[in-house]
């Protein structure tokens, strides 16, 4: 991100959600997000390629479905971690939650002109909340913003990973684990090695594509040093799904061979606080 600019990838994985809205049979629905892109234009040609529009679709259809599971339970609130242009807060069916939207101040500001401009309405139970994830403390923010530490909570940390450093992801990852029942959802990319032959081309173009924006992608995240990280923070309840997973649920696709490189990933607390 450049100072004083709003989020380009935000943009971005936006305007390939709102693509999505016209796939034969979309995998996740969200009648907000053209309206919230206003008059700008469609994604340029490194942005627009199909397999990571299905994959942005596949992240917040499962992590939403998570969600929905952590609400049955009785979670009331929702942290929206990175919020960019997602849409959620303002789509929201869970009236009796409360929303924390966190991102950056200059994202954040940008959304709130964005929204007043395409005359999406904002309800009362969502909450700004600015924060850098390599600088700031989320938890002092967040709690700042009247966010209930002793309360369970569910995170949706969408975008984000792929684009921070290990040690901002573990401090994010502690704040969950923090809290009673936490519980989060997100997105990692592997190392390119791990991308199918074919997919390869397309994640190096993304890769020059973002490093441009000047917002570069990390290198990419093993799924066995994640996983040990999230089992030393208390997190034992760990659903994570590759590429033949995906494939298999979302798309109904063989499965294949390879894993691939993007996963998304659930995990839940169970350490007893």
């Amino acid at each position: 991100m450049r100072d004083g600019e709003p989020s380009r990838t935000a943009f971005g994985a936006a305007a390939l959600r709102a693509a999505h809205q016209d796939d034969p049979d979309p995998i996740f629905t969200d009648p907000l997000a053209v309206q919230i892109l206003g008059d700008d234009t469609p994604p340029d040609r490194a942005w627009d390629q199909p397999r990571l529009r299905l994959f942005i679709a596949v992240r917040h259809r499962f992590a939403e479905d998570a969600l929905a599971a952590a609400v049955a339970r009785g979670t009331r609130q929702v942290v929206v971690l990175g919020a960019g242009l997602d849409t959620f807060a303002y789509r929201n069916p869970y009236a009796d939650t409360r929303v924390f939207e966190v991102d950056h101040p200059a994202t954040g500001g940008w959304k709130r002109e964005r929204l007043a401009e395409t005359g999406i309405d904002v309800p009362a139970n969502v909450t700004y909340v600015a924060v850098d994830f390599e600088r700031d403390a989320l938890a002092a923010r967040l709690t700042a913003a009247g966010f209930d530490v002793t309360r369970p909570a569910f995170f949706l940390w969408l975008g984000v990973v792929p684009y921070l450093s290990v040690d901002a992801i573990r401090a994010t990852l502690a704040v969950v684990a923090s809290v009673p029942d936490g519980e989060v959802a997100l997105d990692y990319v592997r190392p390119v090695d791990r991308a199918p032959a074919e997919a390869r081309a397309a994640r190096q173009e993304l890769v020059a594509n973002v490093a441009g924006l000047g917002e570069p992608l990390q290198p990419g995240l093993e799924s066995e040093e994640l996983h040990a990280m999230l089992a030393e923070l208390g997190f034992g309840d760990v659903e994570d799904v590759g590429r033949r997973e995906i494939r298999s649920r979302y798309l109904g696709l063989p499965p294949g061979d390879a894993d691939g490189d993007a996963h998304v990933l659930r995990a839940r607390v169970t350490r007893p606080g």
